[in-house]
């Protein structure tokens, strides 16, 4: 990887089969506390016959976060990889960054009387946080960090068809542009589904 690189998700629609099994490989790798989702599986067009499609989505890791750019706390950083993480002990709760996020990633775990509160939660490509690296605090507060371990983070390392890629955002486009192109060349040219990814269930 190059010192410009920048690490970044991709999810292939053409091959999600809405099992939620990244979803739940997250929460039970980070032990999340019930209502936080740093990562969901989401129908789009569901109901309408040949346009329905599911996408994994969680923070995005946005070059430009939004999220970044509104905390009047600067609580978040970007990494020289490109990871946005945060800084839970600077946090105060107060959404802005959930109001900027195109993809709803920040997560809030109680509900108040004037809306969502308490301090902001969200995927953080299994990096961890800004306390010492694999310390007990950065595994209570963050969750596990893979990355400093040289592993891919929980949730693309489950995905049955691949579907959801991670890593270097120039191979990741080098690997869906060579999907894109062997479309019709001897390759499946239909969607993936369960029969594909687990077999006939005869």
């Amino acid at each position: 990887m190059s010192e410009s690189s920048r690490l970044k998700f991709f999810c292939d629609e053409h091959r999600c089969i809405s099992c939620d099994g990244c979803s739940v490989a997250c929460a039970q790798a980070h032990e999340l506390p019930a209502g936080i989702n740093r990562r969901k599986v989401i129908a789009m067009n569901e109901g309408i016959a040949g346009l329905e499609y599911s996408l994994s989505i969680a923070c995005m890791h946005c070059t430009d976060a939004p999220c970044e750019q509104v905390c009047p706390t600067d609580c978040f950083y970007i990494r020289e990889d490109g990871i946005v993480l945060h800084d839970k002990e600077k946090c105060i709760g107060c959404a802005y960054c959930l109001y900027a996020c195109p993809f709803g990633a920040p997560q809030f775990p109680q509900d108040g009387a004037f809306g969502v509160k308490g301090v902001m939660d969200k995927c953080t490509m299994c990096a961890g946080g800004p306390q010492e690296t694999n310390s007990h605090k950065e595994r209570e507060m963050y969750g596990q960090n893979r990355i400093a371990e040289g592993k891919v983070p929980v949730c693309a390392s489950m995905c049955a068809t691949k579907a959801l890629l991670v890593g270097d955002s120039e191979a990741i486009s080098a690997i869906y542009r060579e999907r894109v192109l062997s479309v019709g060349h001897g390759a499946k040219t239909q969607p993936y589904g369960w029969s594909t990814a687990y077999g006939s269930k005869i």
